[in-house]
């Protein structure tokens, strides 16, 4: 604990050294919202610029088409803040206001949600961001439509290193504004007492005087303190009737629901995030949703399977290793476990050792690794990201997620029956809609309409220097005791600590993804009841046009999100069309709204700026997948990845194709049906990812890992070309048996 006390201290000083700065630790208020209404011409524009598109592919036009992200952090959050720090490259704050200005006038989206971190956000920031999305909503035209719809929230973050008791992150999302319908407080997962045992936050409380003159880091000090100072809420009281300046605790998501239910307010739950290695242990999995009151359709009608965080879509079926018993499985063409390059690692550094004892070591290696779980790199701490290759990495998944954990995938879900109530006459279902958002942590709403300026729209962080590493690598990683042996990681909880290992990371984030709507107005009211309804889809970034229908409903056609009950084949229609080519720079009626240094800080002269051209649409992909019927049947088999593949004329003006499935009538099989619209190849921050290059066999020998840090320089975007996508949210088929 001693030396542990004393690496933290020297952390705090390393960092207050970088920073050189001169006041006093302090709070950081939610900004000011400078921006004023869009021009309602402009808006009318742009949604008339829609419907002449869906026009053009014979796409319903009743609704119109808006664009929004669902998942956007300030600096209120504690990660958010730690990036900022100058250790990190951070431009410093970036409040609440910032989001309202970025999405209106960088982004030009039509809506937008903030998320802040629940445990970040004191009574008193709670407040403050209240005020700062009511006063984002108030610039409203003439026309009384609005041209941006802000909505409130914040994001339940879950993660545990036990697979039985990991559910991973939800965003939780109100309706209304008025104080009779918000809760008075948010709701976070930690455990109760979890501030007063902290490690090091009494060392923090202590040292805040001392601090004070450290700029940002000055404000880290005093923001945590603040956060310690709440107490936790009682426990057994109803929700309403807490008291606002406590912290309320939810350590479940069924706890979550419960307490949700209790204010009986217009609300949306929604996962995302949870494929992601990084907070997913090995063995997590999407069976926990099912099972003691962990999902409520009601309110969970979406999913977030794509974000600057990477694609959690795809279901692969990789081994797992099992920390547990230290299995590791072998590599295959597709995959290479991280604990068998573990092996190769001191396999390579076995020098004079003899043969014998060089394999024991390999295979010590290996279980090493195997029982680290997510800390498999800190059993061999002295090498490099480049030492590993493309360990427990997705080699054909479209941007995925870091270490992509197959069972909290987006397909899994859809595959999963939950069985454990034997009166229920039907399985229990995972019925999300799918959309995409950006999960920046600097504001910057819907940051994914163009690809360019990585350090600034994408989340990848990293050292700001080479010195601040080596000073902080031994507390992070740990330090090699013998370069001819990996070691056993101790086990300790998460902590700090994890918040500074970010260069594993940098190669897979991206500029976020959108969620789209069809809507029947632009009013708040209008995009909360297609979000409800799961007319809805997702992108990873550009501004796509997409709808997907069951054409032979009965009662009519079905549109994405519905469900349905058929005996005979089902014929879908699928219309998609690509986004604009964007200009460069920023439009006139950008630089004529925020003033020029505000302008720079949020958009770094990076902002949607269309032209008449779109992009074409090259493929349309079906996705069938077929839910389990009964407990233990494989989830592999059910998932058809893609079914269909459906290629397109390449005209910018769109696709429109029709597909039909002649087996579901005999299967007996209830279906679950989505698309995937392919736009034109274009480069794209981190399309290769780590950049792995292969011999002759198709091995990958060496990688290039794009960092966050000092390492790749802030003018390599990192690019490769991809074909950007749309996720339709997909089409529940019941099987009705014999007609």
């Amino acid at each position: 604990m001693a030396r542990r006390i004393a690496l933290i201290f020297l952390l705090i000083l390393a960092i207050g050294v970088v920073v050189l700065a001169t006041r006093p630790g302090q709070d950081r208020s939610a900004g000011r919202i400078e921006g004023a209404a869009r021009a309602a011409a402009g808006v009318a524009a742009g949604d008339e610029a829609r419907t002449d598109a869906s026009r053009g592919v014979g796409a319903p036009a009743e609704r119109r088409v808006l664009f929004g992200d669902l998942h956007v952090h300030s600096t209120f959050s504690i990660d958010a803040l730690v990036y900022s720090l100058p250790m990190f490259g951070g431009e410093g704050v970036h409040p609440p206001a910032d989001a309202c200005d970025f999405a209106r006038w960088c982004s030009a989206l039509d809506f937008f949600s903030m998320n802040d971190h629940a445990e970040g956000l004191t009574p008193e920031r709670w407040r403050e961001t209240i005020d700062s999305v009511r006063q984002c909503n108030a610039p409203v035209g003439a026309t009384g439509d609005p041209d941006l719809v802000a909505f409130m929230g914040y994001e339940w973050t879950q993660a545990l290193d036990d697979p039985r008791s990991h559910y991973g992150h939800r965003n939780v999302l109100f309706r209304d504004l008025a104080d009779a319908d918000l809760p008075t407080r948010p709701i976070t997962s930690l455990p109760d007492g979890t501030m007063d045992r902290a490690v090091g936050m009494g060392f923090v409380r202590a040292l805040d005087p001392l601090m004070r003159g450290l700029g940002g880091f000055a404000d880290f000090l005093w923001n945590t303190s603040e956060m310690v100072k709440v107490p936790d809420c009682e426990r057994g009281v109803t929700s309403p009737d807490l008291p606002a300046d406590c912290r309320e605790n939810a350590s479940t998501p069924a706890e979550l629901l419960e307490k949700l239910a209790q204010w009986n307010l217009p609300t949306l739950v929604i996962p995302h995030g949870l494929g992601w290695g990084v907070h997913a242990p090995p063995g997590a999995g999407l069976e926990l949703a099912l099972a003691g009151g962990n999902h409520d359709p009601s309110l969970e009608r979406l999913l977030e399977v794509y974000s600057g965080h990477g694609n959690s879509e795809v279901f692969r079926d990789v081994p797992e290793v099992d920390p547990e018993t230290g299995f590791c499985a072998e590599p295959s063409d597709d995959y290479l476990p991280c604990c068998w390059r573990a092996g190769e690692i001191i396999r390579e550094r076995c020098g004079d050792l003899a043969p014998e004892a060089c394999e024991a070591r390999v295979q010590e290696a290996r279980r090493l690794a195997a029982e680290a779980g997510m800390e498999w790199r800190r059993t061999i701490p002295d090498t490099g990201l480049e030492d590993w290759l493309d360990c427990n990495q997705c080699r054909d998944c479209f941007k995925p997620a870091f270490e992509l954990r197959k069972k909290m995938t987006a397909q899994y879900g859809y595959a999963l029956g939950g069985f454990d109530e034997p009166e229920r006459s039907e399985p229990r279902r995972l019925r999300w809609g799918i959309i995409g958002s950006s999960d920046t942590h600097e504001g910057r709403a819907g940051n994914g309409f163009k690809q360019e300026s990585r350090p600034f729209m994408t989340d990848g962080r990293g050292y700001a220097g080479r010195r601040t590493e080596e000073r902080l690598r031994d507390w992070v990683i740990g330090e090699q005791r013998d370069p001819q042996r990996a070691q056993a990681v101790p086990e300790e909880p998460r902590s700090l600590r994890t918040l500074f290992d970010v260069e594993r990371t940098g190669s897979f984030m991206y500029p976020g993804g959108i969620v789209a709507v069809h809507a029947a107005g632009r009013s708040r009211e209008a995009i909360w009841d297609a979000l409800m309804r799961r007319e809805a889809y997702g992108t990873s970034g550009p501004r796509m046009l997409l709808w997907f229908d069951l054409m032979n409903g009965s009662d009519g056609a079905v549109p994405m999100g519905g469900e349905a009950e058929l005996s005979e084949v089902p014929i879908f229609s699928v219309r998609a069309v690509g986004d604009f080519v964007q200009k460069p720079g920023c439009s006139d009626s950008a630089v004529r709204a925020l003033a020029p240094d505000r302008l720079e800080s949020l958009c770094h002269g990076v902002c949607y700026h269309p032209d008449d051209r779109r992009h074409a649409i090259v493929a349309i992909e079906v996705v069938r997948i077929r839910p389990q019927m009964h407990a233990g049947e494989p989830v592999a088999p059910l998932v058809e990845d893609p079914w269909r593949r459906l290629e397109c004329d390449p005209d910018p003006a769109g696709c429109a194709v029709r597909f039909d499935d002649p087996e579901f009538a005999a299967s007996g099989r209830d279906t679950v049906y989505y698309v995937r619209a392919l736009q034109e190849a274009t480069p794209a921050i981190n399309g290769a990812n780590l950049r792995s290059q292969r011999d002759v066999n198709g091995d990958v020998v060496r990688v290039s890992p794009c960092y966050g840090g000092w390492r790749t320089p802030d003018d390599d975007d990192c690019l490769a070309p991809v074909h950007e996508r749309a996720w339709s949210s997909p089409i529940f088929v019941d099987h009705a048996g014999p007609s």
